[in-house]
């Protein structure tokens, strides 16, 4: 039985809730969302704060409502921008790191000299070696919605090298590491911007030029601040991404 924990407040861990069965495949476009009266006796809460769910949930594009049927899931609740924070959450809540019927590809993995701001972002001198990984996500019809590039300290070779494999790591390349290094990723930072796509863009996702994108830098590290990843994904418009947080009071 789901039991409300502090500090954050009991409508957002219910949504956060809902929203990690809707990512995991546990909730489907179509399916249900137990109504406000069956949230507030799950829970323990008020209706009040479970009718605040479900219009938080609508809010989000996750949800909508159904005369005579009831709140059930979305079709474009899959078309979500999963960041670095998103994956690495999703592994440790579900094992999952995709949506239901999205899937990706390893398009490259290899050593190369690092870029000038890869280098600064991993502590290493600019050309040192560098584990760069690209792939792509697809969606259930088989087009590509986003593609990322995640950078490596090229000294994790020997030590992980299925990263310079291209071929899927089922747990996660972050993950993976983790367990070959013991280098656990303990805090991570999110940039998102926008931009035009460049040629090397469009090829990945199959773009005609020109088009905007969305873009995410992101940066794991562990306890001892020392980047563990260091990761740039892209993704078309129309890809939400989602973020709770508190204010103080």
């Amino acid at each position: 039985m789901p039991v409300i924990e502090r500090p954050l407040p009991p409508y957002m861990q219910v949504i956060a809730h809902i929203r990690a069965q809707i990512e995991a495949g546990e909730l489907r476009p179509g399916d249900l969302i137990p109504s406000d009266r069956e949230l507030a006796k799950e829970w323990g809460i008020s209706r009040v704060t479970a009718q605040k769910v479900l219009t938080a949930l609508k809010a989000e594009g996750l949800a909508e409502s159904v005369q005579g049927v009831g709140t059930r899931v979305r079709e474009a609740a899959t078309k979500v921008h999963h960041t670095g924070r998103d994956r690495a959450a999703a592994v440790r809540r579900s094992g999952r790191i995709y949506t239901p019927g999205e899937y990706a590809r390893i398009v490259s993995a290899e050593l190369v000299p690092a870029p000038d701001e890869v280098a600064a972002a991993l502590s290493i001198e600019p050309g040192a070696s560098a584990i760069k990984r690209v792939r792509v996500t697809y969606n259930k019809d088989d087009q590509a919605v986003s593609a990322s590039t995640s950078w490596y300290d090229g000294e994790f070779a020997e030590a992980a090298p299925r990263l310079l494999e291209a071929e899927r790591i089922p747990e996660g390349s972050w993950a993976y590491l983790e367990n070959r290094t013991g280098r656990r990723a303990v805090y991570g930072s999110d940039s998102l911007d926008t931009r035009l796509a460049t040629e090397e863009d469009a090829t990945l996702l199959g773009l005609t030029l020109p088009a905007a994108l969305k873009e995410s830098i992101t940066t794991l590290k562990d306890g001892e601040n020392v980047v563990v990843e260091y990761g740039i994904s892209i993704s078309q418009s129309g890809r939400r991404s989602v973020y709770e947080y508190e204010l103080d009071s």
